[in-house]
């Protein structure tokens, strides 16, 4: 999504100061604040029982929070503007004795849309969704994927503003997991404001512009993807095929060197304040025998081990390869 011109911000269909949730003597979640800009796709990053799924529900009024406030559209009350909004919870729910079209338009019926109406929309989205011809099946007799598919569309029928996401992509394949990439995209680029929780890194890479990333129910950093990154200097990856000589002062006393078997020698350090330019120069001249030279941003991995700690990143590594086995 682009982002709007200096000096001009976008409305904001969610905003969320100071909440808090209290399960018994369990703090759920402590202080999360959070911007939404309208037509954004927005990730909340976290491991499993970081507070995702509680702050979902209370930015939508499902649960109320002991303390703060939160706005969609600028209402307090969630709840009274259901139309606007899809919601896709993380424990899926079907009956499964419907048919994929009545099971879609009984869901829009729960936001106001005719019964009618939203079966019609609901074969429309099937079709255009490769399951035209499920049409007629009974949940009971679709696949995991397929079965997850139809609540989606089912989420979607009655055209939200906003959609709102609990681990979306949990239980897919890789193949419907890159159809629902898609799918989101297409909902930013229609205007659609998408917010969605996961635990997987690259799904909020790919999508986001803006993320908020909590830990323990509270939000360390909630800004830009890309801001996110470059608190992490970008790392230069350099191969030589000499060890040593005078251009090795050209290099950081700390830069990280590993000699592989074949010869080559591989460096690792950041971009220095010189710049790049000046580094090549004096390898060149020094004759280093540059053998390969990049350089590497880092990524949104990097960036959640730096806020969040090394705890919580492999909290999060184990929630994503628990899933993938």
């Amino acid at each position: 999504m682009p982002r709007p011109l200096t000096g001009t911000s976008p409305p904001l269909a969610i905003e969320a100061h100071g909440l808090v949730k209290r399960f018994d003597d369990t703090l759920a979640v402590d202080g999360v604040d959070i911007s939404v800009p309208e037509g954004a796709i927005y990730g909340i990053l976290g491991p499993n029982g970081a507070g995702k799924t509680t702050t979902l529900r209370m930015l939508l009024g499902i649960i109320d929070p002991d303390e703060g406030v939160r706005r969609i559209f600028g209402h307090d009350r969630p709840h009274e503007i259901a139309r606007l909004i899809g919601y896709l919870p993380e424990e899926r729910g079907l009956y499964p004795a419907m048919k994929c079209d009545e099971a879609i338009g009984f869901m829009g019926a729960l936001r106001g849309l005719p019964m009618d109406e939203g079966r019609r929309r609901g074969r429309e989205l099937l079709e255009n969704h490769g399951l035209g011809h499920a049409v007629d099946r009974q949940i009971r007799q679709l696949s995991k994927g397929m079965a997850q598919t139809v609540q989606l569309l089912g989420t979607l029928v009655h055209k939200p503003k906003l959609v709102v996401l609990d681990e979306p992509f949990s239980g897919l394949d890789a193949i419907n997991q890159g159809k629902l990439e898609v799918m989101i995209r297409d909902l930013a680029n229609a205007g659609t404001t998408v917010i969605f929780s996961t635990h997987v890194i690259h799904h909020a890479e790919r999508l986001c512009d803006d993320v908020a990333i909590i830990a323990g129910g509270r939000v360390p950093y909630a800004g830009s993807v890309d801001v996110a990154r470059d608190r992490i200097p970008a790392q230069v990856r350099l191969e030589t095929a000499n060890g040593d000589g005078d251009w090795r002062s050209a290099l950081p006393a700390d830069a990280g060197h590993d000699k592989k078997t074949h010869g080559g020698h591989f460096w690792t350090f950041p971009v220095p304040d010189s710049g790049i330019e000046v580094l090549l120069k004096r390898l060149i001249d020094g004759g280093a025998g540059i053998l390969s030279l990049s350089i590497e941003r880092a990524g949104l991995h990097d960036a959640f081990v730096e806020i969040a700690g090394e705890a919580a990143a492999r909290a999060l590594d184990e929630d994503a390869a628990g899933e993938t086995v």
